[in-house]
This record gives structure tokens, C-alpha cells and sequence, in this order.
């Protein structure tokens, strides 16, 4: 089941790029952190990604801004990685 996490990076990645159908969200966790690989068509990265990176950064922004969920992985910080 997704968390509040994949869902925001998933509906933000489906309106960014041309091909929506392609975005897939994998969830890793280790013992501090939740690490997101965000996966998109290789011509949609650049929309992803975004001018020096401000659209990439944008995400993680608001990642950083989510109130954590309760529960074990409360503390834990989420990275998100684009490939």
C-alpha cells in the first residue's frame, strides 16, 4: 500500500511528464531512512529533473515539508532518487 510519500512524488511525476503510463515509484527502507526511486521514460527526465535541478529539488522540498506519518517510520528521512 502507498504511503502519503509515494503518492505525492507519483501525482507530481504523472503531470510533469509526456508519458504518465511509465512513472513507477520502487520503496526502499533502511534503519534511518525511506528512499524513493522515482523511475520515468529517458525522455521525460529532463522534466523531472528540471533546469539545474530546481524541479528535482522542488519535490524533495516538499517531501522535507510532510508532516510524517505515525508509526515506526516516523524519524526516518525520505530521499528521493530519479533515475
Amino acid at each position: 500500500m502507498p504511503t502519503k510519500e509515494e503518492d505525492l512524488v507519483q501525482y507530481i511525476a504523472e503531470n510533469l511528464v509526456n508519458a504518465p503510463d511509465e512513472v513507477s515509484i520502487k520503496r526502499k527502507e533502511t534503519s534511518r531512512s525511506v528512499v524513493l526511486e522515482l523511475s520515468v521514460a529517458s525522455g521525460d527526465m529532463g522534466r523531472v529533473i528540471g533546469r539545474n535541478g530546481r524541479v528535482a529539488n522542488s519535490i524533495r522540498a516538499l517531501l522535507r515539508a510532510m508532516e510524517p506519518e505515525r508509526g515506526p517510520d516516523r524519524r526516518r528521512r525520505v530521499i528521493l532518487e530519479i533515475e
